[in-house]
C-alpha cells in the first residue's frame, strides 16, 4: 500500500475514534447532571374565570360590539351571523 493511503487511514480512524469519544463524555455528562439537577416541573397556571367584568380587566360589551361590526364588516356577513364566546387579550 502507498503511504499516503496508509496516513490517510490512520488519520481518519484517529478522527473517528476521537469523535466519537468525545460523544461518548457528552453522554455521561448528561447523564450526570440530569441525576444531579432533577427537573421540576413549574406549577400548573390557576384557572381563570369564564366571565369576567369590565372593572376586573375584563372585556366591555361596547368592545365586544365593535369587534363583531368589524369582523361582519371584513367578511361581508351581517353582525347578526357571528357569536363571539371568548377574546383573549395579547
Amino acid at each position: 500500500m502507498d503511504s499516503t493511503v496508509l496516513t490517510s487511514l490512520i488519520v481518519s480512524c484517529i478522527a473517528m475514534a476521537v469523535i466519537f469519544i468525545v460523544l461518548v463524555i457528552l453522554i455521561y455528562t448528561i447523564k450526570l447532571l440530569v441525576h444531579l439537577i432533577p427537573y421540576v416541573e413549574p406549577p400548573a397556571p390557576k384557572a381563570k374565570a369564564k366571565t369576567a367584568s369590565p372593572a376586573s380587566g375584563g372585556t366591555s360589551p361596547a368592545i365586544v360590539a365593535a369587534i363583531t361590526a368589524a369582523m361582519a364588516t371584513h367578511q361581508g356577513k351581517s353582525p347578526q351571523e357571528f357569536h363571539i364566546t371568548q377574546i383573549n387579550p395579547k
